[in-house]
């Protein structure tokens, strides 16, 4: 049970959170955008789809067309066998209409496009043959060349409408449609003067122009069925990454649960032997209850007692950085004077820094305001820096410790030590949790590596920052700086009416 408790709170981060069959899916996508070859046969359901819409909703033109058609015929061209044609043409467009509601009503799917497609062909092809009949009538009894005309303009229209509304179903249906009609118009009667010659023409260019942009519009269409494709994978794709996003941050936060729960745990098991060893190594080091006889055991003890401080530090510092990333760290904010505490820490440091032979100098400006801020932590962050100060800075060296204000009206803290330096490329290590330079890992005296990052996270606690510069063999200079909202102003003092001034200004 305890097993299945700790492995919940694992992130596996080996495992790749991407789905391969989407990620195969959206390579699949986009190689049809590049791919002219796989267009024609990747997107058959939805094309189909869009022309049973479109078969659906203009069912009523072209039969409207071919009444218009008759109507003209029988009142000015005395209709010539157009009766038998007018029903051929609307029963093979009803029946167009019929395909279409039914595969409406049954679906189209992957697998019985191309049966519907065929079907639609033949239907178109009847069409066709209808009109074709309209294209072989003759009119002897016109004068003239209208009934040709005339004729030449319904066609027109007819391989119009037909090019709209069919270029979804590639360029067949327009071609069996089509061809029908020009070839009995121009073989069925063959033009015999330069009007019928120029009409036939344009039928042939506008058959070309129509080919063309029913060829423009279907590749139209390919492409935005494939952007349209990939957009829906990409969306699929960014959900269940979130998804799985979600799920990574909770098994995270389980983990800092876990985490603080550990060191909550661990600092009081951790703590109470280490007061033990510390009290009692005191106690014996200092000889409280009388002399030690060997003076190895005295060196020894003193490592304990020294071991002992240096681990109930680390545990400390762990403690107060988990604090602050789990969003628990609370300010225990008051008016505090950022040159006291400059001074006090100085204080604190000062007899390592003379055993140093290391001179701190001091520059403080006068007069500076207290400022409303947490006095334990501020301490905590000047000491921090003096210690690396004095930890890094040769044997009589000097240390400048600087507290002012900001251009912005702010306060600062800068401690400056003339050391070996921080490379540049360093820095964020050094700023990270348990961070060391290459400088500190050679240095006889190696820390923590929390320091810094405690410093940063106090201060950005207080709506602060902290500013690390450093140069190669010349020094390191670590700024503390506090906002202008930190910085406490005296109010200036409300002068009280005077009630007798005014009572001698009214006698008067």
């Amino acid at each position: 049970m305890a097993k299945a408790s700790a492995d919940k709170n694992i992130v596996d981060k080996s495992r790749s959170y991407r789905d391969p069959a989407i990620a195969r899916t959206v390579r699949a996508t986009r190689d049809r955008l590049q791919s002219d070859r796989e267009r024609n046969v990747q997107y058959d359901r939805e094309l189909m789809s869009m022309y049973i819409s479109s078969a659906i909703q203009g069912a009523a033109a072209m039969p409207a067309l071919a009444l218009l058609a008759a109507c003209v015929s029988i009142l000015y061209f005395n209709g010539p066998n157009v009766f038998a044609w007018v029903v051929a043409t609307l029963g093979s467009y009803a029946l167009m209409a019929y395909l279409a509601t039914r595969a409406q009503k049954q679906k189209v799917t992957f697998e019985n496009a191309k049966r519907w497609e065929k079907q639609f062909i033949v239907a178109q092809a009847l069409t066709g043959l209808s009109w074709a009949i309209f294209a072989y009538q003759q009119c002897p009894q016109c004068n003239g060349q209208e009934f040709a005309f005339f004729k030449g303009v319904v066609l027109l229209v007819a391989i119009a409408i037909t090019a709209m509304s069919s270029f979804t179903l590639r360029r067949l249906p327009l071609m069996i449609f089509a061809t029908p009609i020009i070839v009995a118009y121009t073989v069925g009667s063959p033009p015999s003067n330069p009007i019928e010659m120029i009409i036939v023409a344009m039928l042939l260019a506008t058959f070309g122009f129509f080919l063309f942009i029913s060829s423009r519009l279907y590749n139209a269409n390919l492409i935005m069925l494939s952007i349209q494709a990939e957009k829906d994978w990409l969306i699929a794709e960014l959900e269940i990454a979130k998804s799985t996003s979600d799920e990574a941050r909770r098994r995270a936060e389980e983990a800092n649960l876990a985490k603080s729960r550990f060191l909550a745990s661990m600092s009081h098991e951790l703590r109470t032997p280490l007061n033990a060893i510390l009290g009692f190594s005191e106690v014996i080091k200092n000889e409280v209850l009388g002399p030690i006889g060997n003076e190895t055991y005295k060196e020894y003890i003193s490592d304990i007692h020294r071991s002992g401080g240096h681990l109930l530090h680390l545990i400390n510092e762990i403690l107060d950085l988990s604090r602050i990333e789990a969003g628990r760290y609370e300010l225990n904010e008051e008016s505090v004077s950022i040159r006291d505490i400059a001074e006090d820490c100085i204080g604190m440091v000062e007899m390592k820094a003379q055993n140093k032979d290391i001179k701190i100098i001091e520059q403080f400006e006068r007069a500076l305001p207290r400022v409303w801020a947490d006095e334990r932590s501020l301490r905590q962050v000047v000491l921090n820096l003096l210690s690396n100060a004095v930890k890094f800075t040769p044997q009589g060296g000097e240390i400048t410790m600087k507290v002012g204000w900001t251009a912005g009206g702010g306060q600062y803290v800068s401690v400056k030590d003339d050391g070996p330096g921080i490379p540049e490329d360093e820095i964020p290590v050094v700023l990270s949790a348990f961070g060391q330079g290459s400088i500190a890992i050679k240095s006889a005296e190696q820390g923590t590596g929390l320091g810094l990052p405690i410093v940063q996270a106090i201060l950005a606690e207080h709506g602060g920052e902290f500013v690390l510069k450093s140069r190669l063999r010349e020094g390191t200079e670590a700024t503390a700086i506090l906002p202008r909202n930190r910085v406490l102003v005296d109010a200036p003092s409300i002068e009280m009416p005077d009630p007798d001034k005014n009572r001698r200004k009214s006698f008067a």
